[in-house]
């Protein structure tokens, strides 16, 4: 849901003090392997995501399959007991938080290394920041009440439709779901793009604190606002920004860690595979602080697999992830919808035994994302890209 790493313009060496520029060219050859990672980790993240998303909508659950002893000579039992990993894919979500993080705070804290008087144009940084999100979602939002109206319209109605009036169809292109009422229509997945603008809208009084108190201060506070959140806010079912906020400053810490050409601490891999667990565990008690565990996870993992050298050969599935990773934002803004509509229309909304389903919605709704992406995000994209170079130059 950020800019693609990219287009995050850092910086020549020359250009940074003596200590940080050895660090700046020591990593940049790196530098293409990290951003093609990022581009990879984005991919996985939203497909995690919308196969998650995509077997609640279409499948009976672990739990009920397993009451139909199905055998285990059968292919689709054993495809359906493969998936069982994917009941923790909202992990997906702070994957999201952290790379945002550090996209959009990757090229002002560069700026700031070479000119720690530097201020961010928070005008400047608004308006990338609405061209590249709102002409996507408004498209999406419309998107949304076209095929739910369909699905409104087949019987039984599927129950993860909300309302697709006009205030709640507002509150969501105004980014208040959460607050002000609930998601659009189907479309669940939107609480989190709901936080990610209020992320951009604190970015600039977060940069400034950062540029006079320092990281440490600054992810400290965070880290105690979104305690604080969490047990006044959270616990009411009121969902804000704060509440997540220290998953989004993990990423922004890891840019800054990455610019000094440090590679995280020595057991970073080990960490985030005990935060992933952690997170898996803590998810059967609620979700909030599997999210909090889980952004930990990543963050260890990325911090060190940033700094790792490209391999000779990237493999298929790096490669793979990475085309997602350009049009993750338009699948994560429309699967739902889309499933919704295809379990209305093929199955009147009732969940099925079988699995496959599932994978053949799926890949159904890729290829619609991509022309999507086509559309109105790539058009999105180009014209902040225009707004970014009118700057720079």
């Amino acid at each position: 849901m950020s800019d693609p790493v990219l287009q995050t313009a850092m910086p020549h060496a020359s250009a940074l003090p003596a200590a940080t520029a050895a660090s700046a060219a020591t990593a940049r050859p790196v530098a293409a392997a990290g951003e093609h990672l990022i581009e990879g980790l984005r991919g996985f993240a939203a497909l995690l995501v919308a196969y998650f998303h995509c077997r609640q909508v279409t499948w009976i659950g672990m739990g009920a399959f397993h009451q139909l002893h199905a055998s285990l000579a059968n292919p689709g039992t054993i495809a359906a007991w493969l998936t069982f990993p994917i009941a923790w894919g909202s992990a997906g979500v702070p994957i999201f938080f952290v790379i945002s993080g550090y996209c959009i705070h990757r090229s002002g804290a560069a700026r700031l290394f070479s000119n720690p008087d530097f201020r961010l144009d928070a005008r400047q940084f608004w308006l990338r920041r609405f061209v590249r999100i709102y002409p996507v979602l408004l498209a999406a939002l419309l998107l949304t009440l076209a095929a739910d109206s369909i699905s409104l319209s087949l019987f039984p109605v599927s129950h993860k439709i909300n309302e697709i009036g006009a205030r709640d169809f507002f509150v969501n292109l105004f980014s208040l779901q959460g607050v002000a009422g609930k998601t659009y229509g189907s479309n669940g997945a939107l609480w989190t793009l709901s936080l990610e603008v209020q992320f951009y809208l604190l970015y600039p009084l977060l940069f400034a604190a950062r540029r006079r108190f320092g990281l440490t201060v600054v992810l400290a506070a965070v880290a105690l606002v979104n305690v604080v959140s969490a047990l006044t806010l959270e616990r009411h079912d009121i969902v804000v920004f704060t509440s997540y906020w220290f998953s989004w400053m993990l990423g922004a810490w890891i840019a800054e860690v990455r610019l000094r050409g440090s590679s995280g601490f020595r057991f970073a891999y080990p960490a985030a595979a005990l935060f992933a667990v952690a997170g898996c565990v803590a998810f059967h008690f609620g979700q909030f602080g599997a999210f909090q565990l889980w952004a930990c996870a990543f963050a260890c993992y990325l911090v060190k697999a940033l700094a790792q050298p490209a391999p000779a050969s990237p493999g298929v599935l790096l490669p793979l992830f990475a085309r997602l990773g350009e049009f993750s934002y338009s699948l994560y803004l429309i699967h739902l919808p889309l499933f919704v509509l295809l379990g209305s229309l093929l199955f009147r909304s009732a969940l099925q035994t079988s699995i496959w389903p599932s994978f053949g919605f799926t890949l159904a709704v890729i290829p619609v994302a991509w022309v999507f992406y086509r559309l109105f995000e790539k058009p999105a994209l180009n014209a902040a890209a225009r707004l970014r170079k009118r700057v720079t130059v």
